[in-house]
């Protein structure tokens, strides 16, 4: 999962954020700000491209590599027990 954060000069409506994957839109400034998660980076060109084909001027995108559940992963709890060998 990625967390990102991508800013947008001018305005976008917030009726918009279903065609952006459900990102939060917020207006800080003069400018839009996309937030949220997205599956990988293929999601997040997908939306970039989204902006592109509006033609839409980017000012900055961010990204973050965040585990899935916001808990990290099993092995990060111990929760995969090690392979046996037993013969």
């Amino acid at each position: 999962m990625l967390k990102i954060e991508i800013h947008i000069k001018g305005q976008i409506n917030e009726k918009w954020s279903g065609w952006f994957d459900g990102l939060a839109i917020s207006h800080p400034d003069d400018e839009t700000l996309l937030s949220g998660l997205v599956a990988d980076s293929a999601a997040l060109y997908g939306i970039l491209s989204r902006l592109r084909d509006l033609g839409l001027q980017l000012t900055s995108v961010n990204s973050e590599e965040v585990a899935s559940s916001g808990l990290g992963t099993p092995e990060d709890h111990g929760l995969l027990d090690p392979p046996r060998n037993d013969k």
